[in-house]
């Protein structure tokens, strides 16, 4: 009888997760959850947690994430059946007589990361070759240090559709499938996934390879500029940030965690000196790596390209991030200058120039303002009405009450500020000219004899209608003011039909100011 998903279940449930973690790890309650400093890395504030109801553990610091037979193997050191074994043995359950084509599917993905580091270097050295000098002429033309690239891990790959097996004959073809160096076409023929192309190892958050990505040095028609791995048993791409497991180090020592685009970003700007950067892999941020990010620094600092692409990709990770705002946990966005990425600045003005940029970034609500408001003309009230829509949509999608109401507020200030821009006061005439000045003041203008006969029949009114007469009358002495309240006004005139041709008058007279 094979160990079965249905099995596996039955083991986790019996076993309390956090019990066995506090066995070498300190953890304190946090609400629904446990919390303590992560084992799998450094850290002083805690970002390691375990949910026992939900039966996995996980740190935002550092991606580490499993279950209780992954605790075994990871923290324990036991080969997967051991770890089976062992939680068994203390639930008092039977362990069901392996299916020999199982055991060996589970000893081949304990041993996936055995694969990974053998293609790691099995480009490394094919870089170094005679094959890999075009390669080489590529990263020095982009004026790549040897040192990164030997840090990085530059390599190559042949293209060849079967050197992977020919290199490394030690790992059969379902292994080097399941790795995500192989895959196969519809007639079944098995091939290199990744070929003529400079590799780049991706690494976990505890710097194991768990995956590639690789770029061809020439563009040809209908094959993709970048490549990476596919998702595997030890590659999820949502969950993943290149280069985190050197980025968190630095970032603890800046403040500061910066996100590029891609790779070849996070590579440029370590080789100018810049350490604490990361990028997503192929995919906009998720919410997963929003976490991993948050859990470094308060407010980390998205860095995209300057043309319109990039700042559609700041955009939507802006609309992902807009659900998790909370206190002290927001974004910032620098813009770069049209049509520039972070190489092409860093090459054309230096790390000075970088730097400044990173150093002064725009807050996520300011740039949420310019995007919408910049997104179309504002020609026409509808055009108008539609950029407020826009922004109160956005608004709405705040899960945190207390940022919700700022958003709400700030943006609707920036939006009647917009709208309706306060006039420059006139300049005092000069000797002899005529105007409504007197002292040197302009002079509150008065309401036409019919506005005023309407201002006293409301007079008459209720309570609320005094109310609203107060106001109004205290807007026709003081019209300075009107423009002020104008997104409040046209409210109250949408909703009062018998104040809507009053308040129509104030904007009259604001008008003349």
């Amino acid at each position: 009888m094979a160990i079965t998903p249905q099995w596996k279940d039955e083991l986790r449930a019996r076993i309390t997760l956090s019990t066995l973690v506090m066995r070498s790890v300190k953890l304190t309650r946090a609400g629904r959850e446990w919390k303590g400093c992560c084992p799998f890395h450094d850290e002083k504030t805690p970002s390691f947690y375990v949910n026992d109801q939900k039966q996995f553990y996980h740190c935002f610091g550092c991606g580490a994430h499993g279950d209780a037979i992954s605790w075994m193997v990871d923290h324990a050191g036991l080969q997967f059946m051991d770890a089976v074994k062992e939680l068994a043995a203390q639930a008092g359950m039977e362990v069901p007589a392996p299916d020999p084509g199982q055991a060996k599917r589970a000893e081949q993905r304990a041993s996936l990361i055995d694969v990974t580091d053998a293609a790691q270097a099995f480009y490394v050295e094919t870089l170094s070759g005679p094959g890999g000098k075009a390669a080489r002429d590529y990263l020095e033309r982009r004026g790549f240090a040897p040192a990164v690239c030997r840090e990085f891990g530059f390599g190559w790959a042949p293209d060849d559709r079967q050197a992977l097996p020919k290199a490394l004959p030690q790992f059969g073809e379902d292994m080097l499938e399941a790795a995500g160096m192989r895959a196969a076409n519809e007639a079944g023929e098995h091939y290199d996934r990744f070929r003529g192309r400079v590799m780049l190892p991706i690494h976990d958050a505890r710097g194991r390879v768990i995956a590639f990505g690789g770029r061809i040095l020439d563009k040809r028609e209908g094959v993709a500029k970048y490549l990476n791995s596919p998702d595997t048993e030890l590659f999820d791409k949502g969950r993943t940030l290149y280069n985190l497991h050197r980025a968190a180090p630095a970032a603890r020592q800046s403040g500061r965690v910066v996100v590029v685009e891609g790779y070849m970003d996070v590579i440029a700007l370590a080789n100018a000196g810049i350490a604490d950067v990361v990028a997503p892999l192929g995919t906009a941020l998720t919410e997963m790596q929003l976490e991993l990010l948050w859990r470094m620094v308060e407010v980390p600092v998205l860095c995209f390209d300057g043309d319109a692409a990039g700042q559609r990709a700041a955009m939507r990770a802006v609309a992902r991030a807009l659900p998790m705002l909370a206190p002290m946990r927001s974004l910032s966005i620098v813009r770069l200058p049209s049509g520039l990425d972070p190489d092409d600045l860093l090459r054309a003005q230096g790390k000075g120039a970088m730097e400044r940029l990173l150093d002064n970034p725009a807050s996520l609500i300011e740039t949420l303002w310019q995007f919408e408001r910049d997104a179309q003309p504002l020609a026409t009230p509808e055009a108008k009405a539609g950029l407020k829509a826009r922004l109160m949509a956005h608004v709405e999608t705040i899960a945190d009450p207390e940022v919700k109401g700022l958003y709400r507020r700030e943006l609707s200030d920036r939006f009647s500020a917009f709208v309706y821009p306060p006039r420059a006061p006139r300049q005092s005439p000069q000797p002899g000219q005529r105007g409504p000045w007197r002292g040197g003041q302009p002079v509150p203008q008065r309401l036409s004899d019919d506005a005023r006969a309407r201002l006293s029949g409301m007079m008459a009114g209720g309570q609320r209608q005094g109310l609203l007469t107060a106001v109004i009358a205290g807007l026709t002495r003081h019209p300075q003011e009107i423009s002020r309240h104008a997104e409040a006004l046209s409210r109250l005139a949408r909703h009062d039909r018998e104040a809507a041709p009053l308040i129509e008058s104030l904007f009259e007279l604001a008008e003349t100011l």
